[in-house]
């Protein structure tokens, strides 16, 4: 074979496994992420209350709700 074409197929083959790996590490943070949020109630209320506002358990569901549904909808770029 030429050397030409196992240069391609070294190039091809190296693209492929970084594109593999990118996205195979993003499924895996997004998993990750979903499954341990990065904030919970008590750290909101914690928050809220050095902020010098009362939290409510209703203003902490409500809060706690549009962080879940903003993290799970899709992003737009």
């Amino acid at each position: 074979m030429a050397t030409w074409i196992w240069i391609l197929i070294v190039i091809a083959v190296g693209l492929a496994c970084a594109a593999g790996g990118f996205y195979g590490a993003r499924k895996y943070m997004e998993k990750y992420l979903k499954d341990n949020p990065p904030i919970n109630e008590d750290q909101l209320r914690a928050m809220m209350l050095q902020m010098g506002q009362k939290p409510s358990q209703r203003k902490l569901h409500q809060m706690m709700n549009a962080m879940q549904q903003n993290a799970s909808s899709p992003r737009k770029k």
